[in-house]
């Protein structure tokens, strides 16, 4: 487990450099990755550790050069919308969704990830998408009565059932010895 801080980022993303006004899946080295079998890690707090915990073969990240957009609607007495607003998240506001992100690891006992980067995880083991390993995550939590949510034991029992499908998608290594 770890953030692979001293790996280099997926060799698609230097092709591409600078900020770009599109959201992190629209961009193209997102788009080329989504091709080749990459998904972009889930972005809801409570999966802010996810690639902490996935099998470093079935990770890698490029940096992230996106945009985050915020969309503001207002709507009048009886719920129609009278006015929508549509602006870049600020340096700032970023930042502080960075620490927030960063003080959760804290809480569960990990350390903060370097920021700036897109992560991206391929399924491992049986499955064959990551929505089915997310349901499998929580499936097990909830036989194991494991509360569902950014905790150290839920994190703990992700991180041994994510390295225990990948260990059971990996070919047997060959019996030791030889034909008599």
């Amino acid at each position: 487990m770890s953030w692979d801080v001293d790996g280099g980022p997926h060799p698609l993303s230097g092709r591409r450099s600078g900020r770009s006004e599109l959201e992190p899946g629209r961009l193209p080295e997102a788009r080329e990755l989504e091709v080749l079998g990459w998904v972009l890690a889930p972005e809801a707090p409570m999966w802010v550790f996810l690639p902490f915990v996935w099998p470093a073969e079935a990770r890698t990240w490029v940096p992230d050069r996106s945009t985050r957009w915020q969309v503001d609607t207002t709507l009048d007495g009886s719920g129609r919308v009278v006015d929508v607003e549509c602006h870049p998240v600020t340096e700032a506001e970023q930042e502080t969704l960075e620490k927030d992100a960063c003080a959760d690891l804290a809480r569960c006992g990990l350390p903060p990830r370097p920021a700036g980067r897109l992560w991206f995880l391929r399924p491992v083991g049986r499955f064959d998408d990551l929505d089915s390993v997310l349901d499998h995550l929580f499936a097990r939590a909830e036989a194991r009565g494991v509360p569902v949510g950014l905790s150290a034991a839920f994190v703990e029992l992700c991180a041994a059932e994510l390295q225990a499908a990948a260990d059971a998608g990996r070919p047997a290594a060959p019996e030791a010895g030889g034909a008599d």
